[in-house]
C-alpha cells in the first residue's frame, strides 16, 4: 500500500500517545483518519488537531474490549467514509508496575483484554471493510519493544506478556492475509512519550479493580532495555516512521533502532539454548 492519499484509516487509542502520534502522521499524507477512543472528548482533540492542520479526521467513541462497541463503530465509519484501507489496531494500557507476586488477577484480565484481546476483536470488526479495499489495504497492530525481550528488573510483566502474545498473533494475521494482498505490520516501539500510566488507570473499569500505581525505581537485569530507557522519543515522530514501514510493507515496526543490540543479545542466549540441546541429543 504505496498510495495513501485519500485513502481511509482508522487508529484506536487515537486520543493521546502513539495513537495520536500515528494519527498525526496519517493525517499528513492526506488521509481521512477515524480517530476512535474510549474517552470521545480525547478522540475529538486529536481530530480538531488534525482539521486544524487542513487535514480530515473525525472522533468516535469505541471499547476495544467490547465486540458490540466495535462493529458500531466499523459501521460508522464505513458510513461515513464507504470503507477502510487502514487499520491501526493500537489502543494499549500499562495496568500498573508491580512485581509477578504482586499482579492481581485483575491486573492481568485488564491488561490482556486490551493489549492482546482488544487487538484481536478490533482487527475481527474491520477485516470485511480492508479486505473489500484489497489490494490498498493494511493493518497495524501496535505491540512494543517489550513483545520481544523483557525489561529486566523494569515490573511490567503482564504488559510483556501481553505484548508477545500480540506480536504472536500479528506474525500469524500476517501469514494468513497475505495470499490476499492485505499488509500486516507490527509497531514495536521503545520509549515514547505518552501518558500511558495515567490514562490506563483512569480508563481501568471497576470490575477490573482500580489500584494505585506504586512508585517503582527499576534495577537492572539481565533482560535489561536501559539502551533505549533514557531515549524518550515524541509521540510525532512516531507517525512518520509508521507511513514509511506501511508503504514498504515491512513486518517489524521498530521507532529506536539502537535497541537492536539487546534484541540480537536475546536470540543468542536462544541460539546457545538450541547448542545446548543438540549436544544433549546427540549424546542420547
Amino acid at each position: 500500500m504505496k498510495d495513501l492519499a485519500g485513502k481511509v484509516a482508522v487508529v484506536t487509542g487515537g486520543g493521546s500517545g502513539i495513537g495520536r502520534g500515528i494519527a498525526l502522521g496519517l493525517a499528513a499524507e492526506s488521509m481521512t483518519v477515524a480517530i476512535a477512543d474510549l474517552r470521545l472528548e480525547s478522540a475529538e482533540g486529536v481530530a480538531a488537531e488534525i482539521l486544524g492542520r487542513g487535514g480530515r479526521a473525525f472522533a468516535i467513541a469505541v471499547d476495544v474490549t467490547s465486540a458490540e462497541s466495535l462493529e458500531m463503530a466499523a459501521k460508522q465509519v464505513a458510513a461515513e467514509t464507504g470503507g477502510v484501507n487502514l487499520l491501526c489496531a493500537n489502543a494499549g494500557v500499562l495496568a500498573r508496575m508491580a512485581s509477578l507476586d504482586d499482579h492481581t488477577m485483575e491486573d492481568w484480565e485488564y491488561t490482556l483484554s486490551v493489549n492482546l484481546l482488544g487487538v484481536v476483536k478490533t482487527v475481527a470488526a474491520f477485516l470485511p471493510s480492508l479486505r473489500k479495499c484489497a489490494p490498498d489495504a493494511h493493518i497495524v497492530t501496535t505491540a512494543s519493544l517489550g513483545g520481544l525481550l523483557a525489561t529486566g528488573g523494569l515490573p511490567i510483566s503482564a504488559y510483556v506478556a501481553s505484548k508477545y502474545a500480540c506480536v504472536g498473533y500479528t506474525e500469524m494475521l500476517r501469514g494468513e492475509l497475505v495470499a490476499e494482498q492485505i499488509g500486516v505490520s507490527v509497531l514495536c516501539p521503545g520509549v515514547v512519550a505518552s501518558d500511558l500510566m495515567n490514562t490506563s488507570l483512569k480508563n481501568r473499569p471497576e470490575g477490573f479493580g482500580r489500584q494505585a500505581a506504586p512508585d517503582v525505581v527499576p534495577e537492572r537485569g539481565e533482560g535489561d532495555t536501559s539502551v533505549v530507557a533514557d531515549t524518550s522519543m515524541p509521540a510525532e515522530e512516531v507517525g512518520p516512521i509508521v507511513v514509511n514501514a506501511i508503504r514498504a510493507n515491512r513486518f517489524h515496526i521498530f521507532t529506536h533502532p539502537e535497541a537492536a543490540m539487546a534484541v540480537e543479545k536475546r536470540f543468542r542466549r536462544i541460539s546457545a539454548d538450541f547448542e545446548f540441546a543438540a549436544k544433549a541429543v546427540e549424546k542420547g
